[in-house]
């Protein structure tokens, strides 16, 4: 996986998620890519929470500001936070109208105490034609033992961790 072009793509609502992505991205020497959505979410978090369900509940997928070249990498890393048991609709859209068919698919995501839900489920059944590796998840962004951890992560998929 060395010598591949990466894309760590990833949405953060309150920069866990980003913190995590920022680590990949000077373990991995890939390039960041931030997945916004045109519509802010709320920084309240009980209106997200509500927010956050009805959208998982109803499929809802957010218009996003950019996309990336898809030609351009083939090993994408995905992040998110869990959101009610599953990843944020910003990165449902992200998967949608992204082509990664025939790419590593490398997922990575931040929870608040409810692990990984069913995240790593529904990314193996919207990517089908992927070779989609082992998550990569922590607790909030992480404590003194991330840096290794992602480390030993990388090490597992032969990604040589620059950190």
């Amino acid at each position: 996986m060395q010598n591949n072009k990466i894309l760590i793509a990833y949405y953060s609502w309150h920069g866990n998620t980003r913190k995590i992505a920022e680590l990949i991205r000077q373990a991995s020497g890939g390039s960041l890519f931030e997945i916004e959505p045109v519509q802010c979410y709320t920084t309240d978090y009980n209106a997200l929470l509500a927010q956050a369900k009805n959208e998982i509940n109803t499929g809802f997928r957010p218009e996003l500001k950019a996309m990336p070249e898809p030609d351009s990498y083939s090993v994408i890393f995905l992040g998110s936070p869990i959101w009610c048991n599953t990843m944020a609709p910003p990165l449902f859209s992200f998967i949608h109208r992204f082509d990664l068919k025939g790419k590593t698919v490398v997922p990575f995501y931040t929870h608040g105490g409810g692990g990984a839900g069913v995240f790593e489920k529904e990314l193996l059944k919207m990517c089908p034609d992927s070779t989609v590796a082992r998550s990569f998840g922590t607790y909030n962004s992480g404590g003194k033992e991330t840096v290794k951890q992602i480390r030993v992560w990388l090490g597992a998929m032969g990604l040589q961790a620059r950190l």
